[in-house]
């Protein structure tokens, strides 16, 4: 910790020493900018100082910061169609309070809004927006989901606890693999995965050292494009051209060798025109658990260029090269002793001794610690947006972007001979102590054949995205803003498992002679008998294809204190399959047909300014999607599902908003109806180890709530605030038959019914609190604490264990997680300095946050065997960090 607390403040001081010197005298200008007659911040105003080219932009809350020469300056505020305003500023750090702009008796009333952005008391529906100073103070060693406990209808969790491995459900609606109903869009670029829907945090974990906000909408959303955003959508927005010289330095240190070191440097925009900004960051440490190292270096670039005084364009790359060690669930079992173990409030059954930090596939090879769970990734976003104002009423704006992702999760396969099946696998001691790896080497030098029965893998995932988003803006008369463009999309993802450690063993033997089915698991039909090292590809190789094209228009009318708009919105999606293991090369079955989906939205609300203080909305939309791949082909082949079916969503909501200085309150009640989802699950045939496809259509299910956000400053010192969801999320009917196909592609036994009905949504809380207090202790010095309370959460139940009416899955315990954070702001040299502290389970609660309930009956043992596997909560950790800006 000395070294650590040693190097941090030198490279800080040397690098404040070596700024100082060529710094100028440089004052601050804040403030706030307005609409004169509605109160709603002017978002994208410019705030220049008059005949330079050092200016800023006003944030989604209307607020802005320029630093300026001193000596005396006149600052210009503009907006489109408003009327400008200047202030002269002097030698001293100036407080501009709130900038009223108003319009032009002639003008349009618009807004732009990067990537669909939401705006209080106009766009009608629930949102909630997280500034860039939250994020500075909350971050932590955390990532986005860390931020988001705090919205309402919005549940996340660590999962297994990996670097940058959260989850996040938004009204019910999970981000998980092959059920992601949460969309998550940087700058307005979607980066889901096209073929899950999945949400994978870690792809972009420095992205919040760049992000200027980040806006949670909750709903149907004020989204255009159709993205599966059928429970909400995340929209983060980085820094872009509108920054001025300067940047920050940052080190951070915490608990379990945490460590990160970033710095951010912006040109400003040039007399020529130009601006440039880069940040990166190195990132590394790990979880209080055993085998979670991680290692993360993450990158931002922008390049912006303005090409006239009504066009603009700019280039930008996002990236993170990551890995962390990873965990899977643990299984849930009764034990002798409750000393150190999870207290899940049913007596005699608790989690393994080892509690937080027990990984049941850590252990030790040759010496050193071993973990074959681990995760690769990097997936970077280059993007060219061109900004084009035609003229007073109308204006373009088209983004060009591409995505290369290359990476992986590791894992251990293990067969079923002496000491090779998991329960067996040999160990230092009982069944909770760490995996001995060099036993299994043993094992494996000493099989006659050479063959390895236990190794290490990985599953491998190279993904290129490219795609074409482009909005035309115009005002028709006075009132009407209308909108209208086009959406483009292209992916291509290729998969395969590859040996990484033969652990002792000379191959990996595959024999598929005589053999014709088909599925994961069964090697390569092209060489029949494989002999696979270290680097071979082995279980499946296949390459899926995603495409989109579509169209939307947006009409939004404005006038006074009434705003409404429709949208509406169409895509042709479709999927295709290449599989290089199941099919010979000469067949010409081994690339399957597209399987095309026509999709659309249609979406509309109305808002109403009741005074300054009071506003109420509503809005209904109705949504389609296309199922995701594991619906359309079943078995892991080119089998295409006989009925893929598009799922629906029928969605209304009311709001009421109430704010006053000291005060504000969001309410918000909701009915969301999901029809046809299509649910898919694999089985392994017990005797040929085969996999098998269970698939059920038109499963349907309900999602209803109240929500409510508030804050109160009854000093002006003191900040009390918090939030309450109540949620009923069901299934609404059986469903059913479930068809399953065997690994061969031929019919299975069918489940005529699945028992859904009434059956609640697991894997999120159904209900949810938080309070929080923020204190300034003094000018410079915040104090904030929080804790959130959950209770009434059913945990996950695959669809296939619903073999019987009113079954009663396990349910998790209600638990509370206490967070605190710290920061000082100060002077360095006659920098801004910020000193930053954050404290994750502040009370180090030993709790479970997550649970799969394989039988749906909540037994936690069922013949002997553990049947409940769960994610515990993090132990306690700590960060702290100090920035310097210039």
């Amino acid at each position: 910790m000395r070294k650590y607390l040693l190097s941090l403040f030198i490279s800080v001081f040397t690098m404040c020493a070596a700024l100082a010197q060529v710094a100028n005298a440089q004052i601050h200008i804040t403030g706030k900018v307005i609409d004169t007659i509605t109160r709603e911040p002017l978002v994208g105003a410019t705030i220049v100082v008059k005949g330079t080219t050092t200016a800023t932009t006003a944030s989604l809350d209307g607020s802005f910061k320029l630093k300026v020469p001193a000596g005396g300056q006149t600052i210009v505020v503009t907006f489109v169609g408003y009327v400008p305003q200047s202030f002269h500023v002097g030698d001293e750090d100036k407080n501009l309070g709130t900038v009223l702009l108003s319009p032009n008796s002639s003008s349009m009333k618009e807004v732009t809004i990067t990537a669909d952005v939401a705006i209080d008391r106009k766009t009608p529906v629930a949102v909630t927006t997280i500034s860039q100073e939250f994020i500075d103070e909350h971050i932590g060693n955390g990532d986005i989901p860390d931020l988001l406990i705090g919205v309402p209808g919005v549940f996340a969790t660590d999962g297994d606890g990996g670097y940058g491995d959260q989850r996040i459900s938004i009204r019910g609606f999970s981000s998980r693999s092959g059920n992601g109903n949460v969309a998550y869009t940087v700058n307005g670029i979607p980066v889901n995965d096209p073929e899950t829907g999945a949400l994978y945090w870690s792809d972009f974990s420095g992205i919040t050292d760049v992000t200027r906000s980040i806006q949670v909408q909750r709903g149907i959303g004020a989204n255009k494009i159709i993205v599966p955003a059928f429970g909400g959508t995340v929209n983060v927005t980085t820094r872009t051209t509108d920054q001025q010289a300067g940047g920050f330095v940052s080190e951070g240190i915490g608990s379990d060798g945490w460590n990160k070191t970033a710095v951010m440097v912006s040109t400003g925009l040039t007399a020529g025109g130009w601006a440039a900004t880069f940040e990166g960051s190195r990132t590394e440490g790990a979880f209080p658990f055993d085998g979670s190292n991680f290692k993360g270096y993450d990158y931002f670039f922008n390049l912006s260029k303005i090409l006239t005084p009504s066009q603009t364009i700019s280039l930008t790359l996002i990236g993170t090269d990551q890995t962390h060690g990873q965990r899977p669930e643990q299984a849930l079992t009764p034990i002798a002793s409750t000393a150190n173990g999870i207290n899940t409030n049913t007596p005699g059954y608790l989690g393994a001794p080892q509690g937080l930090a027990w990984n049941s596939y850590y252990g030790y090879k040759d010496g050193q610690t071993y973990n074959p769970y681990n995760n690769f990734y990097s997936e970077p976003i280059l993007s060219i947006n061109h900004e084009w104002s035609i003229n007073s009423k109308s204006s373009l704006s088209t983004v060009l972007y591409g995505m290369i992702g290359d990476g992986g999760g590791g894992g251990l396969m293990y067969g079923t001979g002496s000491n090779q099946s998991f329960s067996t696998l040999p160990r230092s001691g009982n069944e909770y102590t760490p995996i001995d790896y060099t036993a299994i080497e043993a094992t494996n030098a000493a099989n006659a054949n050479g063959a390895s029965t236990t190794y290490g893998y990985d599953s491998h995932s190279q993904t290129d995205w490219a795609g074409l988003r482009s909005t035309y803006r115009t005002l028709l008369g006075k009132y009407i803003d209308l909108e209208a463009g086009v959406d483009l999309r292209y992916y291509v993802g290729n998969h395969y498992d590859e040996v990484t450690d033969l652990l002792g063993g000379s191959y990996v033997a595959y024999d598929r002679t005589g053999s014709t089915a088909k599925g994961s698991g069964y090697g390569d039909i092209n060489n029949p008998i494989d002999n696979v090292g270290v680097g071979g590809k082995i279980d499946f190789y296949n390459r899926d294809y995603v495409e989109s094209g579509g169209a939307f228009a947006q009409a939004e009318y404005s006038k006074n204190n009434f705003t409404a708009f429709v949208t509406v919105s169409g895509s042709e999606d479709a999927d295709a399959r290449r599989d290089y293991f199941n099919y010979l090369d000469s067949d010409p079955a081994q690339k399957s047909k597209w399987v095309d989906f026509t999709t659309y939205q249609l979406k509309g609300g109305a808002n109403y300014n009741i005074n300054s203080q009071m506003n109420v909305y509503a809005n209904v939309g109705y949504l389609t999607k296309p199922p995701y791949f594991a619906g359309v082909f079943e078995n892991y082949t080119n089998q295409i599902n006989a009925n893929p079916i598009t799922e629906k969503l029928f969605d209304y909501e009311l709001g009421y908003n109430y704010k006053i200085s000291t005060f504000s309150l969001k309410l918000d009640a909701y009915r969301t109806s999901y029809i046809d989802r299509t649910l898919t699950a694999t089985a392994t045939d017990q005797e040929t180890g085969a996999l098998a496809t269970i698939n059920v259509s038109g499963a349907n299910s309900m999602y209803e709530g109240v929500e409510a956000e508030l804050t109160y400053r009854p000093v002006q010192q003191l900040l009390l605030g918090g939030m309450v969801t109540v949620e009923d999320n069901y299934y609404t009917a059986n469903a059913g038959p479930a068809s399953v196909i065997n690994a061969d592609g031929s019919a299975g036994p069918t489940q005529a019914k699945v028992f859904l009905k009434n059956e609640k949504i697991g894997d999120t809380p159904q209900d949810m609190m938080q309070a929080f207090a923020e204190v300034k202790v003094v000018p410079q010095l915040k104090i904030g604490v929080s804790c959130n309370y959950y209770w009434n959460y059913t945990s996950y139940v695959p669809f296939t264990e619903y073999t019987s009416q009113n079954q009663h899955p396990y349910v998790i315990p209600n638990y509370a997680l206490w967070k605190m954070n710290a920061a000082y702001k100060f002077k360095m040299n006659g920098f801004d300095a910020e000193l930053i502290g954050t404290v994750n389970n502040l009370l180090n609660s030993k709790v479970i946050t997550d649970a799969e309930d394989y039988t749906g009956t909540g037994a936690l043992i069922v013949n002997g065997q553990s049947n409940i596997a769960v994610d515990y909560m993090l132990a306690r950790t700590f960060t702290t960090t100090l920035k310097i800006r210039f």
